[in-house]
Order: C-alpha cells, then structure tokens, then sequence
C-alpha cells in the first residue's frame, strides 16, 4: 500500500488553461489568455495565492505556495485542487500544500456598469 499523497496540483507544459477543481462534484477550465495577474500573500505560516482570470478568481491557501506561484507565471500550472486533510501530514517538506480554493466569479461588465446596453 503506498503511504505518497494525492496530488492536489500539477504543471504541463503544453498546458493552455488551468483546471480548477472546487469539489468533486464541481470544476472549471480556466484560459491562460484570460490570465490577467497574480498576488501571493503571506500571513504567518499561511500563504494566499490569488489569481485573477477575466471571468474568474481562484483564492489558493495553503503553505509553499510561491513555487505554485512560479509555476503559473511560466504558464505550466495546468491543476489544483484542495489536499484531503489526512494527506497534509504526508507531504514532503517544502512542497505545496492547498488547504482550500475558493472561485468567484467576476461581475460582467454589463452587470457592474448600469449604463452599458446591450447591442442585440
């Protein structure tokens, strides 16, 4: 029986969106072209990676999370999703832990802007 942890992230570097698994009953794809910038967060122990998409947010926390970092800004992040709490413990030391991902979904510029009509 292996004792090795699921993966809760992984690169590709033919990659051309991000795969974001909210849940299991839950995932989106996300663009690279829609990638607009990226802000990592440090609180104590815990990191906060946010990533902005055009449509989207994703809200990473966790721990280690600057190579996750890393790897987005080469455009190779290709899946995340939340580490099962009994998996946590198993990770090797320094490699990135997600405690939770969290999306949102960006207002459309015709819901956020009350003056703009809609050209049908």
């Amino acid at each position: 029986m292996s004792t090795k942890p699921s993966e809760s992230w992984a690169s590709d570097p033919q990659a051309r969106a991000l795969r974001v698994e909210v849940s299991s009953e839950r995932s989106l794809l996300l663009p690279f072209d829609h990638f607009t910038f990226s802000e990592l967060t440090s609180e104590g122990k815990e990191q906060r990676l946010r990533l902005v998409f055009s449509t989207h947010e994703v809200v990473i926390r966790g721990h280690a999370l600057r190579r996750l970092e890393t790897v987005m800004q080469q455009m190779e992040l290709s899946f995340i999703s939340r580490m099962p709490a009994g998996s946590r413990s198993l990770s090797a030391e320094g490699q990135p832990v997600i405690v939770e991902v969290i999306v949102n979904e960006n207002d459309s510029p015709a819901e956020s802007d009350p003056e703009r009509t809609s050209l049908n």
